[in-house]
């Protein structure tokens, strides 16, 4: 058992070097980190993973997805997306059959179920990212958002729009 002292002082956290912290890219790689750390914590408490959250977002999208588009549009490895679709489907939430214009596709919809499911998922996920920007005020989010979809649009292709507009 261990007993405190309640007249100690806190123990200070170790903290990154200046250099470190001065860097914006060092300090989104490590936000991106803790984001994911904590999103993966909470979706596991769901049964499911922000990847299966991706994939019913997109197919919410187009209902009649193949498994080769969805793959394409979130950037995942096929055979990956396999296996998560696998998930999906064994709790009925997505289901598959074939493309009968090309039977070597499978055609992926979305159910009721997986409906509710990602109601339940964009609930949590927005309760995560309200929790993260929770020191920032609306019109800094917005800001933020705005910057950081600037920079995803030069240097990630599945960010950039179909069509240019005016800054």
């Amino acid at each position: 058992m261990s007993i405190t002292n309640p007249e100690s002082p806190p123990v200070a956290l170790p903290r990154f070097p200046e250099e470190l912290v001065a860097s914006t890219a060092f300090l989104l790689k490590r936000l991106g980190f803790a984001a994911k750390e904590k999103a993966m914590s909470e979706y596991e408490n769901t049964g499911l993973t922000p990847y299966h959250h991706a994939i019913l977002v997109a197919l919410e999208e187009d209902t009649h997805e193949t498994q080769g588009s969805i793959a394409d549009a979130l950037g995942y490895d096929r055979g990956q997306l396999v296996g998560l679709l696998d998930e999906l489907e064994e709790r009925g939430l997505v289901e598959r059959r074939r493309d009968q214009a090309d039977r070597r596709r499978q055609l992926v919809n979305i159910t009721p179920d997986g409906r509710k499911a990602l109601n339940r998922l964009r609930a949590l996920s927005q309760r995560l990212e309200d929790d993260l920007l929770s020191p920032l005020d609306p019109a800094e989010r917005q800001r933020l958002h705005e910057l950081l979809l600037r920079l995803a649009e030069q240097h990630l292709p599945h960010c950039a729009r179909l069509t240019p507009t005016a800054r």
